[in-house]
């Protein structure tokens, strides 16, 4: 189980952008984070373009299995549709990961009995504008 944000545990961040122009005030070799919105396609095309990694916050199995048909790196999504996009990735076996965001450390036990490919606490997230 992959856990990102963990306080004692290193691991890769997130950094959520809404423009064109905000990924170019993030580190090299970042994976971006997109919102699945009006513009998330132009954004998707531009990551894809300039070969950069990016993961989207999915509401909606929808949303995942588009996702992972554009090349997302992980589908971050709610509890609520964890285990059905999980079910989705594990029948179709999406490259993509599934994480599921969450507050604190109990739900790791709940969410790996679940079989979910990882969790997401909110530090591992960095908002750029």
């Amino acid at each position: 189980m992959l856990l990102f944000g963990h306080p004692h545990i290193p691991s890769e961040k997130l950094y959520h952008v809404s423009s064109i122009k905000a990924i170019e005030n993030t580190p090299s070799n970042s994976c971006l984070l997109f919102s699945f919105d009006k513009q998330v396609y132009e954004l998707i095309e531009h990551a894809r373009t300039n070969s950069l990694a990016f993961a989207l916050d999915v509401t909606n199995l929808k949303e995942a299995i588009l996702a992972e048909n554009l090349d997302a790196k992980y589908l971050l999504c709610q509890e609520q549709t964890a285990n059905s996009i999980q079910k989705a990735a594990d029948t179709y076996v999406f490259d993509a990961k599934v994480l599921v965001h969450i507050k604190d450390e109990e739900g790791i036990d709940a969410f790996a009995n679940e079989g979910i490919d990882g969790v997401i606490f909110s530090e591992a997230i960095i908002k750029i504008s």
